[in-house]
């Protein structure tokens, strides 16, 4: 018992002899000097002036954007109750009546049978000489008709 004892103060002790040690020779450890500060960047050239006494037109103007870009329309498009942030059922909201014409039975479940059959008549009614294909032509008919866009309600 006692040569366990003295084995585990003697381990005690080289531990603390390597940590004194270490911690004294991080000190003594020079700090690397920062290189050089970077050269300042060269001087902008300002843009040459027209001159007011040319003569001829203007080139034309660009266009004016728009005071919302089109991500910030789209954004408030979903945004309901116009507190900046989309919930889930905003996001959802806009997919209620195209999803409720889906489902055929009512139980709020698009089973794979009820949007193949959504597919296939939307297909056999653009496909107009009823050969199995569609031209570019009858394939321009399946794009969703655009409705009127309803007034603000500001």
């Amino acid at each position: 018992m006692g040569r366990l004892l003295a084995g585990g103060m003697a381990a005690l002790l080289l531990v603390a002899g390597g940590l004194f040690w270490w911690a004294g020779r991080a000190d003594n450890v020079p700090v690397p000097q920062l290189a050089s500060a970077p050269p300042p960047p060269p001087q902008v050239e300002t843009l040459p002036q027209g001159d007011p006494d040319a003569v001829g037109e203007a080139p034309p103007m660009p266009a004016q954007a728009s005071p919302q870009s089109r991500e910030q329309k789209r954004f408030a498009r979903y945004d309901r109750n116009r507190d900046g942030i989309i919930t889930r059922i905003e996001m959802m909201g806009s997919r209620t009546k195209a999803f409720k014409a889906l489902d055929k039975d009512g139980d709020n479940l698009l089973s794979f049978e009820e949007w193949a059959v959504a597919t296939s008549d939307r297909f056999a009614a653009a496909d107009a000489d009823k050969d199995g294909k569609l031209t570019p032509a009858e394939f321009a008919t399946t794009a969703p008709k655009r409705s009127a866009k309803p007034k603000c309600r500001c």
